[in-house]
């Protein structure tokens, strides 16, 4: 018989692992719409949209478009 958990995965308050969690969000920097980006892969590209607060879609061109999470190490902001 597999294994099923019982209920959601709790976060206690006092828990050690609270500020890395939150130190990971805080390193999360959002990009405005407009913003041109470097991507490790798919190259330059801008941003068009806003995904939530984790996620930005991105145009590389040529009608390719990419969901990248911010807090991926492959996407670079370019200054203008």
């Amino acid at each position: 018989m597999p294994y099923r958990p019982a209920g959601k995965p709790r976060h206690l308050p006092n828990s050690p692992f609270n500020a890395a969690r939150e130190a990971a969000l805080a390193r999360i920097v959002p990009l405005p719409v407009g913003t041109r980006v470097s991507h490790e892969r798919h190259g330059l590209g801008r941003v068009i949209a806003l995904d939530g607060d984790a996620a930005v879609i991105v145009d590389f061109g040529n009608g390719e478009r990419r969901r990248v999470a911010l807090d991926s190490p492959k996407i670079e902001r370019l200054e203008d």
